[in-house]
């Protein structure tokens, strides 16, 4: 059964930090490109970041130097590290990976 299921959103205070966690069934494995998205109240789902095959990652210029992208293949298990939370990246995150599999996402809720 496929299944990618987020963990670790939650409230949390300005300037603070959060670690999410997508546990990803073993049938489809951390080893593929994967990504982190979120959508905030009214707004359209954006790209946060990803990792590539080679590890090699991307980040939206809003989360640059903030944010870290990481997995572990042999916990299939893919992570976002978020640091100096600000009010704006409030949204519900959610887990992606290649070619069009999703998490049911996970709160994150940063209070000024």
């Amino acid at each position: 059964q496929v299944q990618l299921v987020e963990s670790g959103g939650g409230l949390v205070q300005a300037g603070g930090s959060l670690r999410l966690s997508c546990a990803v069934s073993r049938n489809i494995g951390t080893n593929r490109v994967m990504a982190w998205y979120r959508q905030a109240p009214g707004k359209q789902r954006e790209w946060v970041a990803q990792i590539l095959l080679d590890s090699r990652v991307n980040y939206a210029d809003s989360v640059k130097g903030r944010f870290t992208i990481s997995r572990d293949n042999a916990k299939n298990t893919l992570y976002l590290q978020m640091n100096s939370l600000k009010p704006e990246d409030t949204a519900v995150y959610y887990c992606y990976a290649v070619p069009t599999y999703w998490g049911q996402g996970t709160q994150v809720t940063v209070s000024s």
